[in-house]
């Protein structure tokens, strides 16, 4: 796990407790570091300098591991963040680890995202990082910023940028909130209590019913368009110079003209075109929601097994 601010281990800790707390369970948590180490809060054009090693997931250097690859799990449970659209750079140098991809061959994995609320495209690429570990995903669980889409584009940046992520100007706090958090134990109990009867062992979800993922699918096509955008640049960027050169920091600024154009001007036009279109794409909107859904999907009619 990496947890840059804390807020995903906050998540991770939640999860995790049920199975400590149960005699039968022996927990390993793994606590990912990279060198050279990134920094929070972020310095403005060291956030921006990860981006196209973020965006077309070229892993940095990790920190050397406490496993050996070698372990025997029944079960990993793999938090992540996503950064530009794509899985934490962390997260994908572990999973392009000689170590994390003899860990995770033949396991079940319950992958768990806690990010602003554009995750789609980052869980297809996570979906094909798993698939070359020959890992096995059984679950996905998503927690999104509750705050509405145009307010998160001010408060994340704040948080991101000043580490301050109170309310403020009328806007509401940045990231989960504390009811969000504490909520994820049920997913705890529902692996916990799959374990006891081996129902990791089968290809089957395990945290159906438990509203572990809602999508709102009309933010696919921004995710599409943004996931293009990045690759462009971010192809752009890596061939200017290695992370940090000096000839990076125009195209940067380019960049960052670019980004802010398209973030007032594609999301707003996106959604404002789908609320006009809502009849006609209803339909492909509801694929999109199913398809994305899964496997562990949004019903919540198990959750009065596991209400505190």
């Amino acid at each position: 796990m990496y947890s840059q601010s804390g807020q995903l281990a906050r998540v991770a800790e939640r999860i995790a407790a049920p199975l400590r707390e149960s005699a039968g369970i022996e927990l390993h948590i793994e606590t990912l570091q990279v060198q050279p180490a990134y920094p929070f809060p972020w310095p403005f054009f060291r956030f921006l300098d990860a981006f196209p090693e973020s965006a077309l997931t070229h892993p940095p250097a990790l920190a050397p591991l406490t496993l050996t690859g070698g372990e025997d799990f029944d079960l990993v449970i793999l938090p992540y963040q996503v950064w530009f659209l794509a899985p934490s750079p962390p997260v994908t140098a572990f999973l392009r680890h000689p170590v994390g991809r003899r860990l995770l061959h033949g396991k079940p994995v319950v992958t768990v995202i806690a990010c602003r609320n554009m995750w789609l495209q980052a869980q297809e690429k996570m979906k094909g990082l798993l698939a070359s570990c020959g890992a096995r995903l059984i679950d996905n669980v998503v927690l999104v910023d509750p705050g509405p889409t145009l307010a998160t584009f001010i408060t994340t940046p704040r948080w991101m940028f000043t580490g301050r992520r109170g309310a403020f100007w009328g806007l509401p706090p940045a990231g989960l909130s504390d009811g969000q958090i504490a909520a994820t134990r049920r997913f705890g109990l529902g692996l916990r209590d799959a374990l006891a009867r081996d129902a990791e062992r089968s290809n089957a979800p395990v945290l159906t019913g438990l509203g572990a993922v809602n999508v709102d699918p009309k933010l696919y096509i921004s995710e599409k368009v943004g996931t293009r955008s990045f690759f462009v640049w971010g192809s752009l960027l890596r061939a200017a110079g290695p992370p940090g050169s000096p000839q990076r920091v125009p195209l940067l600024a380019i960049y960052v003209a670019f980004l802010v154009v398209m973030i007032v001007t594609i999301v707003p036009l996106s959604l404002a075109l789908q609320a006009l279109l809502r009849p006609v794409l209803r339909p492909w909107l509801g694929r999109i929601k199913h398809q994305f859904e899964m496997p562990s999907g949004s019903a919540t009619d198990r959750l009065p097994l596991y209400e505190d």
